[in-house]
């Protein structure tokens, strides 16, 4: 059976810690990975099928992101058990349960995820003091309502097309998960000139090769309802996403939703990962080697991260947004550069970025005297 630490190395984790509670249902885990930098940050997810190891591989994807973003904090994740879905009272009793549980690990700070949003970040701050990604009301920049991470991608994505030939205007866009990433991604896309002409969600596709309309969408979803429900398109099951012929694909869901026995099926020029670890690194070679640029995760989708640290340290909205998209245009000219200068994935020359942040802390960290001893392990 393959365990977490069988993937540890000497960026972490740090912490594993699982929470279990019968009496309300409780099951939890959380992954501190690594505090060089700073105290972690990385979100709460909910999902009835989140392993320990996904954790852990979240967790560093966090690690990543944050270094590779330059802000002062490590990389973390905490997972729940249970349906998003369940009713707001059950939601906010396990929420609140596992913050308390959790209120000593201070290394550790919980912002919105996959099941997660501002008024649960709301429940914990109010439990320990320790959350972002909170509601405007108490201070917060919401992450979700300005679409932080979305707007961080269309500044990716302007970049990443200077190395692939084509303009976004009239860019035929497909989105695999349209949920607070992937909607706000097609707003500020289709905003710019791109044509979304391909949806998903848990509960199947739409297509429509003349185009869909985001705020339509956008409305569906906002009232509890699927893509699928759409007008004007062609409906189809959720995975009919893969084989939407496009010239920019978004994955922004679960992870590993593209792997070695489904990645030949994928029709575009450009990927952006702006879900965490959607691709595994076989469909990332695959890609690489069909001349498909694959933006990574970790660069791609780091707006959320940038603009929770940045409320955290008590910064403003505009200010939260100008230095998103000076980082991520920044970080993604230098990665793409590093990339084809060398020859090597994109993911390659972002780890080496990230990685090498996280040594250069690493060193000047008092464990570093306890890590070089004989036999320490």
């Amino acid at each position: 059976m393959t365990d977490v630490f069988d993937f540890a190395d000497d960026l972490g984790p740090s912490k594993v810690i699982h929470v279990y509670e019968p009496s309300i249902c409780l099951k939890a885990i959380l992954v501190v990975d690594n505090v060089a930098i700073g105290p972690s940050i990385g979100g709460l997810r909910m999902a009835p099928d989140v392993s320990t190891l996904e954790c852990f591989r979240l967790a560093r994807a966090m690690t990543l992101k944050n270094a590779a973003a330059g802000i002062r904090h490590g990389g973390g994740k905490s997972v729940v058990y249970g349906d998003p879905r369940m009713p707001k009272t059950e939601k906010e009793r396990l929420v609140r349960a596992l913050a308390s549980s959790l209120r000593n690990v201070h290394e550790y700070i919980f912002g919105p995820d996959m099941g997660t949003d501002e008024e649960c970040m709301a429940w914990v701050k109010d439990e320990i003091g320790r959350a972002v990604g909170l509601p405007r009301e108490i201070g917060g920049i919401p992450l979700d309502e300005i679409g932080a991470t979305g707007f961080g991608i269309s500044h990716v994505v302007d970049v990443a097309l200077r190395y692939c030939g084509f303009p976004l205007e009239g860019a035929r866009v497909v989105i695999q998960g349209f949920g607070a990433v992937g909607s706000h991604a097609a707003r500020f896309l289709t905003g710019s000139g791109a044509v979304l002409v391909g949806v998903s969600d848990s509960r199947g596709s739409m297509y429509n090769a003349r185009g869909l309309d985001v705020r339509d969408l956008s409305a569906l979803k906002k009232a509890g309802r699927s893509v699928t429900d759409y007008a004007d398109g062609l409906r189809q099951d959720r995975e009919a996403v893969i084989d939407m012929e496009c010239d920019i694909w978004i994955p922004a869901a679960r992870p590993d939703v593209i792997h070695e026995d489904n990645v030949s099926r994928l029709r575009t020029k450009l990927v952006i990962e702006g879900a965490n670890i959607p691709l595994t690194v076989a469909a990332e070679k695959y890609l690489h080697k069909k001349g498909i640029l694959c933006v990574p995760d970790f660069i791609a989708n780091a707006g959320g991260v940038i603009c929770a640290a940045m409320e955290y340290h008590g910064s403003t909205q505009a200010a939260a947004l100008e230095t998103i998209g000076e980082k991520l245009r920044e970080n993604t000219e230098l990665v793409l550069r590093d990339a084809e200068n060398r020859g090597i994935l994109p993911r390659e020359a972002a780890i080496n970025v990230a990685v090498s942040r996280i040594k250069k802390a690493m060193e000047i960290r008092r464990w570093s005297l306890f890590s070089s001893a004989p036999g320490f392990c």
